[in-house]
C-alpha cells in the first residue's frame, strides 16, 4: 500500500474534525464546512503528492480549504444570503465559558465582511503575516492592512478590547511556523 494511503487514513481518523472546524471559521455553517473539508481532502489526495506525514498533509488540506473558500466567495453573488448561518457543533466542550467564547467568536466573525473574515482567520488562527495574507488572497499589502484594521476594530467591539493584543494589526515579516504537537 502506498505511503499516501496511510497518511490519508490518519488524516481522516485523527485530523478530520479539526479540518472541519477550520473550514467552519470560513463558512460559518457546519454542513458547508464539512463539504468544504471533504472537497479539500479529495482534491489533496486525488493526485499523487509527496505527502509522507500527517502534518504536511494537514497543512496542504488547510491551504486547499482556503483556496476553495476564496474561489467560491469570488464567484458567489448570494453569499450575504447565507452569512447569517452559524456553524453548529456536534458536541459542546465541557467548560461553559469555553463554549460561550467559541460562540462569541463565531458571532463576531459572522459580523465581518467575507474578505475581513478571511484576513482575520488567516492572521489570528493561522498566524500568517500581512505579506503572506496578501499573497494567499491575491491582494496588496495595503488592502490586507485595511481589511485587518477594520476586522480588528469590529472584533474588539464585538468581543471586548482585551481579546486581541494591542499589536494585532502590526506587520510581521518573519513567520516562525507551527510546531508539531
Amino acid at each position: 500500500m502506498p505511503v499516501w494511503h496511510h497518511v490519508l487514513e490518519e488524516v481522516l481518523r485523527d485530523r478530520r474534525s479539526a479540518l472541519v472546524g477550520y473550514a467552519a471559521l470560513f463558512t460559518l455553517d457546519r454542513s458547508e464546512a464539512e463539504d468544504l473539508a471533504h472537497d479539500a481532502i479529495v482534491r489533496t489526495f486525488a493526485k499523487p503528492r509527496s505527502l509522507t506525514d500527517v502534518y504536511s498533509a494537514e497543512g496542504y488540506v488547510r491551504a486547499v480549504i482556503r483556496t476553495i473558500f476564496i474561489d467560491s466567495t469570488r464567484r458567489s453573488v448570494s453569499w450575504r444570503a447565507r452569512a447569517h448561518l452559524l456553524a453548529e457543533t456536534d458536541h459542546a466542550p465541557s467548560p461553559e465559558h469555553a463554549t460561550a467564547a467559541v460562540l462569541d467568536v463565531r458571532a463576531a466573525l459572522a459580523g465581518l465582511a467575507p474578505r475581513e473574515r478571511a484576513v482575520a482567520v488567516l492572521r489570528f488562527f493561522d498566524d500568517f503575516t500581512v505579506p503572506e495574507i496578501a499573497h494567499e488572497l491575491d491582494l496588496s499589502t495595503g488592502a490586507v492592512k485595511r481589511y485587518l484594521s477594520d476586522a480588528t476594530a469590529k472584533l474588539r467591539t464585538a468581543l471586548g478590547p482585551d481579546v486581541l493584543p494591542d499589536d494585532a494589526t502590526a506587520v510581521t515579516t518573519i513567520r516562525t511556523g507551527r510546531s508539531e504537537p
